[in-house]
């Protein structure tokens, strides 16, 4: 099983690297453009192999391996709450455009599973974080509760804006941009720069950050598309 384990690392590592790298690009490139859909898919397909190997890690460090070192139990459930984070606000990203259409309420089970996994864990790895006092569980599941919400609401609600889809899509995109900052704060940079560890605020400084942002975004595109007409 270790050199499995070994594999999937390797693939988190090279999978989080190449999200770091061109994470950037969509946000800066003119959307819609062939820079943008090209080098966003190649975001996506980077975010789903460091969903799918964090999410193996985390189940191996806890489950199979079985240590009984608190602080390591700790950050693999991180570790499997950043793979459902990242999981679910791509999925969303893609899904919204896939809808852009919809002019009713959106039910799938397929679209509201993950926003209502990512909500439900988010909940049960907060209070998990508050039981063992680890100040990372407490406090950034939140992220995820509040991102699952808004994907939840979205979906649960006829479309009141034009290009919703847009804004919607730029969301989601963003707060899996957060995921992989985040990841990279906590676990790549204290090995890049040799210490055991870094402190929470640097732990939520992505989340500081990219927030605004999102939210910048949003308001951007939603009067860029809903500008009132002249008489």
């Amino acid at each position: 099983m270790e050199w499995t384990f070994n594999f999937f690392r390797w693939l988190h590592i090279i999978g989080g690297f190449v999200a770091l790298l061109v994470f950037w690009i969509p946000i800066v490139t003119k959307k819609g453009g062939k820079t943008h859909n090209r080098i966003g898919w190649v975001y996506v397909y980077a975010m789903a192999t460091v969903a799918v190997t964090a999410l193996y890690l985390g189940i191996y460090r806890i489950f199979i391996e079985q240590g009984n070192d608190l602080e390591r139990v700790s950050f693999s459930w991180f570790l499997i709450f950043i793979s459902i984070l990242s999981g679910a606000s791509a999925w969303y990203g893609i899904r919204v455009l896939r809808f852009k259409q919809r002019k009713e309420r959106h039910r799938s089970i397929v679209d509201l599973g993950f926003p209502l996994l990512l909500v439900g864990s988010g909940i049960a790895i907060s209070l998990y974080g508050f039981q063992i006092g680890f100040p990372l569980l407490q406090y950034f599941p939140i992220v995820g509760i509040v991102v699952g919400t808004t994907h939840l609401l979205y979906w649960l609600r006829s479309p009141r804006l034009k290009g919703h889809w847009i804004i919607e899509h730029l969301g989601g995109m963003l707060a899996c941009c957060i995921s992989t900052i985040t990841a990279f704060t906590v676990f790549g940079a204290p090995r890049l720069l040799n210490v055991d560890s870094v402190g929470f605020i640097l732990w939520i400084i992505p989340s500081l950050v990219m927030t605004p942002l999102i939210i910048g975004f949003s308001t951007y595109y939603a009067r860029k598309y809903n500008r009132p007409r002249s008489a």
